[in-house]
């Protein structure tokens, strides 16, 4: 195959995909068939040098599937195995105000990562967060709430007394 037919291939796939990266796998390559030279195609791209020799190598080894993202592991949870089975366990167990968030009864991803910091030192941003809960099969909903059917004295009752206990508590 000419260098215009694998160049014309390669558009093509361009326009398939919607993979960024794979975008930039794909673009790396016509690049390097139309004769550009690799350290202008990193200025061109913002890619280093390094990485664009790895997607040629890939393609040449194995043509444009060499070029095909193989799952990315991401980074290692820092937290040990032990300590995520006990945050489970405390996630699952106890609502927040056991664990001295006031007035809170609903696990967020954001006191989630607070736990996380009081108790074992480590910043994890939501998204960190959600992807840690993943890992422990955990799945996270927001709640929901039907307010119109629920009882109107029950309601009363907590916003006169349940609430403004809880509040000075």
């Amino acid at each position: 195959m000419k260098n215009q037919e694998i160049i014309a291939q390669i558009e093509e796939r361009m326009k398939r995909t919607k993979d960024r990266r794979m975008y930039e796998r794909l673009q790396t390559i016509r690049f390097r068939m139309m004769g550009i030279p690799i350290s202008q195609i990193s200025l061109m791209l913002c890619l280093s040098e390094k990485t664009l020799r790895k997607y040629i190598h890939a393609y040449e080894e194995k043509g444009l599937e060499g070029l095909v993202m193989k799952v990315s592991p991401g980074k290692s949870s820092r937290l040990t195995l032990e300590q995520r089975d006990e945050l489970k366990q405390v996630i699952m167990n106890q609502v927040p105000a056991d664990v001295g968030f006031t007035a809170k009864f609903n696990w967020t991803l954001k006191i989630i990562a607070e736990y996380i910091e009081r108790c074992y030192g480590f910043s994890y941003s939501l998204r960190g967060v959600s992807k840690l809960m993943e890992r422990m099969n955990m799945s996270f909903t927001r709640p929901t709430y039907t307010l119109d059917a629920a009882d109107p004295e029950k309601q009363k009752e907590f916003v006169e007394v349940v609430f403004p206990a809880l509040k000075k508590g």
